[in-house]
């Protein structure tokens, strides 16, 4: 059976290939052949992430989405999770998560007990996705009581953020108005995620 792996960090300091190897080892246990590898640097409350939208494309019914975990796939809110359900099963595909064990018996049909155990991994799943989901909205919540306090005290006090690093900037504006390479290629030219990219591309046709 053929398995496309995805695999998701949320900003371009964390690796996004750092499950490959073992997600690699998973599948060669489970008796499945890779036949895409999709990486991105890209926030997990996002729906439309390019990558994972390619593997969706290109994988065919019957195959395998293997994840790691199921926060690498979705931080997302309840409707854009049960979106991103629809179109997985809509595609006929078979969401397996490495550190969910229920998902594992997805690799094979097992009759009625397959029934039964897709029914309680579909529950497991959505309690996963949603305790995901409490913990990104947590986080931001702690940030903002962060800002919250710094301010307070100190009143002139005004978050930097993270600059643009111009020369990635104009490295990736040239190499897009040269229009010789894809977008992936791109990224790694300029050592940039491709959501980066993707960005400086609207940037550039607004």
């Amino acid at each position: 059976m053929k398995t496309h792996l995805y695999l998701r960090a949320s900003t371009k300091d964390q690796d996004a290939h750092r499950a490959k190897v073992a997600l690699e080892s998973f599948a060669i246990d489970k008796g499945l052949s890779i036949v895409g590898v999709y990486a991105e640097n890209i926030s997990g409350t996002k729906l439309n992430r390019p990558e994972l939208m390619r593997l969706l494309d290109t994988a065919e019914k019957g195959e395998v989405l293997l994840v790691e975990s199921v926060d690498r796939l979705s931080r997302l809110s309840q409707t854009d999770w049960d979106t991103l359900k629809a179109t997985i099963k809509a595609k006929g595909l078979r969401l397996v998560v490495a550190d969910l064990p229920t998902s594992h018996m997805m690799v094979e049909d097992k009759g009625i007990t397959g029934q039964i155990m897709e029914v309680i991994n579909s529950m497991l799943l959505d309690l996963m996705a949603t305790m995901a989901r409490l913990d990104q909205e947590k986080r931001v919540q702690r940030i903002r009581e962060g800002l919250k306090n710094k301010r307070a005290a100190e009143p002139e006090w005004k978050p930097t953020g993270k600059g643009r690093n111009q020369v990635k900037w104009d490295k990736v504006t040239g190499l897009l108005k040269r229009n010789g390479n894809t977008v992936e290629e791109i990224a790694k030219i300029a050592d940039v995620g491709i959501a980066t990219v993707y960005r400086i591309k609207r940037e550039l046709t607004l």
